[in-house]
């Protein structure tokens, strides 16, 4: 996992037309499958008079992301797969990317497609706003009261943030720090404290 990923900060959209076929597009944050299944019924649902809503998403679950794509009944290769090489250009992750066609009645040809939903949401994406979102993993730590030099110690030198710590009756607190420092800071909590601060890492 790395310490930060690129995403997009709020839904974006655009439409193009080709051959009298109509494609809109849809760009949309979600961090999860769930999220991804409650998006796209509601598109579903919203253009429910479409011929077709194609669809591929990136998630940061991994490593390495996940990923996805539906052709949803145009030719197979056509229309998911250009959606998601797209959204991989862009180095994206826990978002969606949508595509409703309404059929013109002219046949565009399996490479018509291809161009057709890439450029679609090609446009959406020259619209969205990107952001770099970081990384946190939370860590719960418990220790007895004569390891806490050692336990604060650790907790400075990896640079992680306190979110929360007490010390009555014993010590415990909730430190955040990237992905990348997680392994070092925990081998260096347990020399510390000679395995007495036990630690539990938050998914």
């Amino acid at each position: 996992m790395t310490d930060a990923f690129r995403t997009v900060a709020e839904p974006a959209s655009a439409r193009i037309a080709r051959n009298r076929s109509r494609f809109l597009s849809f760009l949309l944050p979600a961090s999860s499958r769930e999220e991804i299944e409650v998006e796209l019924d509601r598109l579903r649902k919203t253009y429910h008079d479409a011929t077709h809503v194609c669809s591929a998403f990136r998630l940061r679950e991994g490593p390495p992301p996940l990923d996805g794509a539906d052709d949803a009944g145009e030719p197979t290769g056509s229309a998911g797969p250009p959606i998601l090489r797209r959204l991989e250009e862009a180095d994206l992750e826990d978002v969606l990317g949508v595509v409703v066609r309404y059929f013109g009645g002219a046949k565009l040809g399996v490479g018509g497609l291809i161009r057709a939903y890439s450029d679609a949401i090609q446009e959406a994406l020259a619209t969205a706003t990107i952001v770099v979102r970081q990384v946190e993993v939370r860590i719960r730590i418990a220790f007895p009261p004569e390891v806490t030099s050692g336990v604060m110690s650790s907790i400075h030198r990896h640079g992680a943030k306190i979110r929360h710590i007490e010390y009555d009756p014993a010590g415990s607190a909730l430190v955040v720090l990237p992905p990348s420092r997680c392994e070092g800071f925990l081998d260096a909590l347990r020399e510390a404290t000679g395995a007495r601060a036990s630690a539990e890492v938050e998914t």
